[in-house]
């Protein structure tokens, strides 16, 4: 527990005027001084509702869950800090099943996830000690819901990666794809993937069956170690998205994901791998996701790159899609059978992509790569278009003006 006390200043005014006695000759007798004491610090479980204010700094320390019936509301303009933490002390927050998060900020007050390393203070959108190159430095956010998944054996529900099987807090997945956990709108997430185990890391925005009912638009990540967003499942819609500089891919999708993604930008950073990575069920069920509207930017310094990684049975349609900077060895690739199969029958589909081609690439098709060892496909790439500059598909960027990634010049 934090304890703020009263400037000197402040006390001693209150001193003087209402924390006095006066004697019978009218002499003030000043009394104890007025202690505020106020808990800026979230540890364990939020088990009944909560308001982060804006004219406080809130830390995190350890796994932070808001409980099934609980809801926690965070200011526009809010900066959270987390603790440095591994393994099972990652600290994160976590929105369990049935629980709610309504993060509502504005684009001149977006909320602010980011490490207590960080020397952002009060009023400011960002510090000035960190970069796109700081990762690692805590957790991530993580909202699990009663939607649909597709895992094996069928399960209607299973543990979120990051959380430990002894904390049930940590389980996803239902039958309800209206679910509702709330509404996360401008907020900013940062320096964030700590290490769980060996090679594995927290996503910056982890999306656990996470239904339609809820509302998410204008989220940054910004150097996540791990992934920058990443879907298990769910039908959550998400719009004006945009993933930077994260350690392996910026939009990563998986267990039969059923919504939309539109207005997005993943831009890589030096060692980033794909831009999107789209995985499909694995179970019984189905489900088809949607991508409209999506700018990936490439970065040459990167040792992998690459466009967009098809696999596993992946299910969907990936339209309006615009990409520049990438190298002349990336690609859009199928990655096995499975998905070359899906894509045969329909059940994955692309429409127009835009490519500023790499030097050295003179036909925009050849971007396009079918490594299925025992499936043959025929027209892959067959909408794509090479373009010279802008094109006409692809994000709005100038809805992402309000972001740090804009203010560093990344866009």
């Amino acid at each position: 527990m934090k304890k703020v006390l009263l400037s000197i200043f402040t006390i001693t005014i209150i001193g003087l005027f209402s924390s006095c006695n006066s004697d019978d000759d009218g002499v003030l007798i000043p009394v104890d001084p007025i202690l505020v004491e106020t808990d800026t610090i979230l540890q364990g479980q939020i088990t009944s509702d909560k308001t982060l204010t804006n004219d406080l700094i809130w830390e995190i320390e350890g796994r932070v869950t808001v409980t099934a019936g609980v809801t926690l509301t965070i200011e526009a303009g809010t900066i959270i800090k987390a603790y440095a933490g591994s393994g099972a002390n990652a600290s994160a927050l976590i929105i369990a099943r049935d629980a709610k998060i309504m993060a509502n900020g504005t684009s001149n007050n977006p909320i602010i996830f980011t490490s207590t390393a960080d020397n952002i203070q009060l009023g400011q959108t960002a510090g000035g000690n960190l970069t796109e190159n700081d990762r690692g430095l805590w957790g991530g956010l993580i909202v699990l819901g009663n939607a649909n998944i597709s895992v094996e054996g069928n399960a209607t529900e299973t543990q979120i990666e990051g959380i430990p099987a002894s904390d049930t807090n940590g389980l996803y997945g239902g039958n309800n794809n209206s679910d509702n956990s709330g509404e996360i709108n401008f907020i900013s997430i940062r320096h964030g993937g700590a290490e769980i185990g060996e090679g594995n890391e927290i996503n910056g925005l982890t999306l656990g069956a996470v239904g339609s009912g809820t509302t998410i638009s204008n989220v940054e990540v910004v150097a996540n170690v791990d992934d920058g967003i990443e879907f298990f499942g769910g039908a959550v819609n998400i719009s004006n998205a945009l993933v930077w500089a994260q350690g392996d891919d910026g939009l990563d999708i998986d267990q039969a994901y059923s919504g939309t993604i539109s207005n997005s930008v993943v831009i890589l950073g030096d060692i980033s791998d794909h831009a999107m990575e789209i995985d499909g069920p694995e179970g019984a069920l189905e489900g088809s996701f949607n991508l409209n509207g999506i700018t990936l930017i490439g970065n040459q310094n990167t040792e992998n790159g690459e466009y967009a990684d098809y696999r596993s049975n992946a299910m969907g349609t990936s339209n309006n899609v615009y990409a520049i900077g990438f190298k002349d060895s990336s690609d859009v690739e199928l990655d096995n059978d499975g998905v070359a199969t899906n894509y045969n029958n329909g059940k994955l589909q692309f429409g127009i992509w835009q490519i500023v081609l790499p030097v050295g690439v003179t036909n925009v098709q050849d971007l396009f790569v079918n490594k299925a060892e025992n499936v043959t496909v025929s027209g892959f790439g067959g909408n794509a278009q090479a373009v010279s500059g802008g094109g006409t598909v692809g994000a709005n960027l100038s809805d992402f003006e309000w972001t740090y990634t804009n203010a560093k010049g990344a866009l």
